[in-house]
């Protein structure tokens, strides 16, 4: 057992008292937040999975498309058509906001896209191309929410680790340390009260004797 170094004292003990109901109580309120940040993020996990099973399923059937329309065209005619289309900086916006998820602030982001993603002619490019475009298209706003949701786990994740180091901390190291002062100051007092009471009653007997 370790040394115990305290005033043997009972402002020390009533000190030591305060102390102890602060770390359990604080104990328990960490054991809340990890437990509803594990639950949140299980919750994120089960989101996640589902959206990157469409996510995939969808770019695997534009990559499909785009080989498909990368066999029928010349590839002079299916570079020109992927280069042609409007201005990059007109027409689309990731909004970013921050949102707050148990005191961890996660990102939100918000795809404003108004451009056409058929910028070509038609006349000359292979329908698989535009399956291809419109297969990609419609996967992005997924993607882009599921970066939203693994961002918001790994940050959850880091918290939740975090907030474990503390729980174990007070659990195993503080709460522990402060039962273990407040034992041996109750333990010393009670011995310097015996002391002082078996001094008092050797005063007496001396005090009988003399008289």
């Amino acid at each position: 057992m370790a040394e115990v170094r305290v005033n043997v004292t009972r402002m020390e003990l009533l000190r030591q008292k305060k102390r102890l109901a602060m770390a359990q109580r604080g104990h328990r309120l960490l054991k809340q937040k990890r437990d509803e940040l594990m639950h949140r993020f299980m919750e994120l996990v089960e989101e996640s999975r589902g959206l990157r099973e469409r996510v995939e399923e969808a770019l695997a059937s534009g990559f499909r498309s785009f080989l498909l329309a990368r066999a029928e065209m010349a590839k002079e005619g299916l570079y020109e058509a992927l280069m042609t289309g409007g201005d990059s900086r007109e027409g689309s916006l990731l909004a970013v906001r921050m949102d707050s998820v148990m005191n961890v602030q996660v990102p939100r982001f918000a795809l404003q896209d108004s451009r056409e993603p058929y910028a070509y002619g038609f006349a000359t490019t292979s329908a698989e191309l535009d399956r291809a475009l419109a297969a990609f298209a419609g996967a992005l706003p997924e993607l882009i929410k599921l970066a939203e949701i693994e961002k918001a786990m790994e940050l959850l994740a880091e918290e939740i680790e975090t907030t474990r180091r503390r729980v174990n901390a007070l659990e195993q190291i503080l709460i522990p340390q402060l039962e273990q002062n407040i034992r041996f100051i109750y333990m010393a007092l009670d011995e310097m009260e015996r002391s002082s009471r078996a001094q008092l009653l050797r005063i007496k007997d001396i005090i009988r004797g003399v008289a």
